[in-house]
């Protein structure tokens, strides 16, 4: 076991090491620089689309509101990344850590953009009436039968990475963090987490879309309303902490407390490969959730998609990181949860510790449930329609494995299916950015 940990080890340094990233990084400014900028100005516009996508579209092709698609693609984004993730960041890479995964969420809007357009503009209808898609079908209808095989691959790389990084790392997440938090037996967590997740799953999308709707907005409003809490407690310190996330985003930070130190190319490292982590973009998960959503025009779908990444990224994971660096546990030496958890101690005694606990169940939970859809699209692309019902007993009951379960293992051979996934995803984007731009082209120049 130890000598198939370290296999899988290498292949993750490898699969996630500088080429991946700059392969992620170099798409996403490829597609900005295609499509002129235009998810980086249209920003208003893409959350007006958003608000007005809370009503149902007459005569629009989909099975729920493009603002529960959102909401679901949402749920999976906004999840441990948001909290564990980007404490890593910064105790590896220091507060520069943040200014690159802005900039890894600014290049990813455009990314997140064509996704979600390419999964609407190319969704099909399956045998039961309802709207699937995502980089296998814009794969397989946009480039053709030839390279349907890179539309499998994508589709079983996702479909077992699922069961990973979308249940088992999460269920395992929220029992760890109620265990210690409030002293839950694991076992408990998980037999309630299972339960919760079957009843919703039953219901397909609507009911995931119905259940996202409701919790992702107020799970983060609750979450970045706790973070301006503690950032009004340190409102003096807010410009010192901008200032030294950018100086660490282009300087050597020296070490300090019990930070180690680290030179620029941690930050911008650590920075992009956690913020892609949060955010996804590149992964082509979002344009499953989208391609569900009542739409028009893929377009329109876009534009809501990719405030995603800006909701996920510059608000949510900025809300931590000014947390950590306010509060100056960043130096203390702690790492992941524990090091956020740190910081809202320090910034809300008493209580920050249990709001941050709370706050991570509900984000991991969400995420189990995002990605549910995400892998049953996948194994039905794959097996067919008939798959469904045994994936969901199945997914339901790893959910409780996860939970009860030392997982080191199955989070390196998820993280490793997930660059797995980004490639053919990443390809796809390249070779269709023609029908990205033309499409695009054509809505604009109708406004």
């Amino acid at each position: 076991m130890e000598a198939l940990t370290q296999f899988v080890n290498a292949i993750n340094g490898i699969v996630w090491g500088p080429p991946m990233l700059i392969a992620i990084l170099g798409t996403g400014l490829f597609l900005q620089l295609r499509l002129k900028f235009m998810p980086i100005f249209k920003i208003g516009m893409g959350f007006r689309w958003v608000w007005k996508s809370r009503t149902p579209e007459a005569g629009a092709k989909g099975d729920i509101t493009p603002y529960a698609a959102l909401m679901t693609a949402l749920a999976a984004t906004v999840g441990t990344g948001n909290i564990a993730g980007v404490a890593t960041a910064i105790a590896l890479g220091g507060p520069g850590a943040l200014f690159w995964m802005w900039m890894t969420a600014l290049v990813g809007m455009a990314t997140k953009y064509a996704e979600v357009l390419l999964a609407v503009h190319y969704r099909e209808t399956d045998a039961r009436g309802q709207q699937v898609g995502g980089p296998m079908y814009a794969i397989k209808n946009g480039l053709g039968k030839n390279w349907k095989w890179l539309g499998f691959a994508f589709a079983l790389f996702g479909g077992l990475a699922g069961f990973g990084i979308g249940n088992m790392v999460q269920s395992n997440s929220v029992a760890d963090v109620l265990n210690v938090t409030f002293g839950i037996e694991k076992w408990i967590s998980g037999i309630v987490m299972m339960v919760l997740v079957g009843f919703v799953l039953i219901g397909g999308v609507k009911r995931i879309g119905a259940v996202a709707q409701k919790v992702v907005p107020f799970m983060c409003v609750a979450y970045i309303v706790a973070s301006l809490v503690v950032l009004g407690i340190y409102i003096q310190e807010i410009p010192a902490a901008f200032a030294l996330i950018i100086e660490s985003a282009f300087n050597p930070v020296a070490a300090t407390g019990g930070f180690a130190g680290a030179a620029i190319m941690l930050a911008i490292r650590y920075g992009v490969a956690r913020g892609i982590f949060s955010n996804e973009a590149g992964l082509g998960t979002a344009g499953i959730a989208q391609a569900a959503g009542q739409s028009k025009n893929p377009v329109e779908s876009g534009l809501i998609g990719m405030m995603g990444t800006f909701i996920d990224t510059i608000i949510v994971c900025t809300m931590t990181g000014l947390v950590i660096i306010v509060t100056g546990v960043w130096s203390s030496g702690a790492n992941g949860a524990a090091l956020s958890s740190s910081a809202y101690a320090a910034g809300l005694p008493g209580v920050g510790e249990y709001v941050l606990a709370i706050s991570l169940a509900f984000f991991a939970f969400t995420t189990i449930l995002g990605w549910s859809y995400f892998g049953e699209k996948c194994w039905e692309f794959i097996a067919g329609t008939a798959i469904t019902l045994p994936y969901r007993v199945l997914w339901t009951g790893f959910v409780f494995v996860g939970a009860v379960t030392q997982l080191d293992f199955v989070w390196l051979v998820a993280d490793t299916l997930n660059a797995f996934m980004a490639l053919p995803n990443l390809v796809s984007l390249l070779l269709l950015s023609p029908v990205i731009a033309k499409l695009t082209n054509e809505y604009f120049a109708n406004k």
